[in-house]
Parts: structure tokens; sequence; C-alpha cells
């Protein structure tokens, strides 16, 4: 019997076929994004998508689907930040919105069974947490405008990181998806492995472009970074996921919320028990610009 790992993730069409990402063409993958939510500045569509792993799953998926979000947003409509609690609490991305008063937000740096983030944190300027050595991805704001991607993208835009997070790893540059993603993907990281995965990239534009996985759309490291590379993002890193995986999206409709499995749920069992995160990426409507009285 085949492994999970080696039976293809597929994406429904707009026709009804379904394709594997890396089958699609960019039209196609266009055309097959359902809208759910839009507003100023601000994209959230889903993609149909199953994986043929026997009929168990084949059954489980068409009663209750499998989805994979795309969420695009304009840094020129909105903010990008960091956003944690005090001394680094565990928290959620309901509350970070709630707290915030923020549009999107979304699980960023690893942490460490303490709790402890993993990697520097950055907010409002200052640094908050030590550099961790080996991290290969970054968010960061500089100048106002916000960059997804490996972390020569710091060095190669200067001035002070005004807010930011390592994350790891580093899925592509420059429209290209590093070697390892196919060839080594357990080497560093476990990138055969299909859980919930969360990747945050930006087009040549600086449009900022999240796929993250939904209920059921579990990927591997390879799968979502071929779906954001159709999507014609040009630098990317992926953001934690796995049991961690959580986020929050304001819409008309009130604010709608993702967890994965265990984030919530008191459970002691080892590996049942919850992945609270301390450090989340928020995404806040700008201000609207102050009109000068007349004279």
């Amino acid at each position: 019997m085949r492994q999970a790992e080696s039976i293809p993730l597929k994406i429904r069409l707009k026709r009804g076929a379904w394709k594997a990402p890396n089958d699609l063409t960019p039209a196609d993958l266009a055309a097959a994004l359902i809208e759910r939510h839009s507003e100023p500045g601000l994209r959230w569509a889903s993609l149909h998508v199953r994986r043929d792993a026997g009929l168990r799953a084949s059954v489980v998926q068409k009663i209750f689907g499998a989805q994979v979000h795309v969420i695009t947003i304009s840094p020129e409509r909105f903010d990008f930040m960091t956003t944690f609690r005090p001394q680094f609490a565990v928290t959620t991305a309901r509350e970070r919105m709630e707290s915030e008063n923020l549009w999107f937000s979304i699980t960023a740096n690893f942490r460490y069974p303490s709790g402890k983030p993993m990697g520097w944190v950055y907010h409002d300027g200052l640094r908050h947490n030590n550099p961790f050595g080996d991290w290969s991805g970054c968010f960061f704001v500089k100048g106002g405008k916000p960059f997804f991607g490996p972390k020569s993208l710091e060095v190669e835009h200067p001035g002070p990181i005004q807010e930011g997070s390592q994350v790891y790893p580093a899925v592509m540059k420059n429209h290209t998806i590093f070697p390892y993603v196919e060839l080594k993907p357990d080497e560093f990281f476990d990138g055969s492995k299909i859980t919930y995965r969360a990747l945050g990239g930006m087009r040549r534009d600086g449009t900022i472009v999240f796929v993250l996985s939904g209920d059921g759309g579990v990927m591997n490291v390879a799968e979502v970074s071929e779906i954001a590379r159709k999507l014609d993002v040009q630098h990317a890193t992926l953001l934690d996921g796995g049991r961690a995986l959580q986020y929050s999206i304001r819409t008309a409709d009130g604010p709608w919320h993702f967890t994965a499995f265990n984030t919530l749920l008191p459970v002691e069992r080892k590996p049942l028990e919850r992945q609270l995160s301390p450090v989340y990426i928020g995404v806040r409507r700008k201000a609207p610009p102050v009109v000068g009285l007349a004279r």
C-alpha cells in the first residue's frame, strides 16, 4: 500500500476536474479559487482539495470537504506587525485579533517546549528575543513595508527592522523554489510530512499572499510552495504550522477562526497536548488620512 506522503494533493478545477499543483497552470489555479470574502485591499478565497488515500479518506473528504485558503493583503491599506502578550505568555489568534483590533492574525515563530519563541522578534523597532542562528526565513517590516521570504532579503533591504519574526524554512526566492524543498525535504525539516501548513509570501508589487491549510487541507512543503509559485509569489517562507497553526480573519459576517486539532483542548496526553504559540503576525487596517480643515 502506498504511503500517504507519496499520494499527491489534487485541486478541483473550475469545471470539476482534479489536478496536482505541479500539473496546474497559473490560469487553472486562478479560476479554481472560490471567493469567500473581499474588501478593499483584502481578499480571502478557497481551493477545494483532496488526496486519494483510500476509501476512508475519500468518504471523510466527501462529507466534510478539504480546503486550502488563499488570503491576499495590500500593504497600501494594511499595516503588518508582530503581536504577543507580556513575557511571551502563550495566546491565540482569536485573542490577538480581539485585543489588537486586527483584520488578520496568524502564528509566527516556532517555540521551545517552555513556550518561549525560537528566533528574533521585533516590535515597535525593538528586539524582544534573541536570534536563532540556523533559521532560514523571516517576516519583517522596514520603512513600513512588509517582507516575507529568505533571510537574505533582510540584508538586501537596508534600514532598521520595525516589526519581525524569524520563521522556518524559507522556500522561494525570485519565483524559484529552493532545491532542498524537493531534493532534501527531511534533512533539515519534516518537508515531506503531510500536515497543516502556513506559507507567507510576497509578489513583486508588494502584495502579501498567505497559503494556508484549512479543514482537511493538509500538505507537504513542496505542495504548498508550488501553489504559491503558481499564484505569482516572488519570495516565500513557511510560518509555524502543524498542530500549532492558528489564524483568524475578520469578515463582513464576523470573525472566522481556524485552529489545528488540539490547539485549544486541555488534553494531558503527550501526543494530544495543546500547541499554543506566543508570537503572532497581525494585520490591521490603516487609519484613513486626516483631511485638513479649510481655512
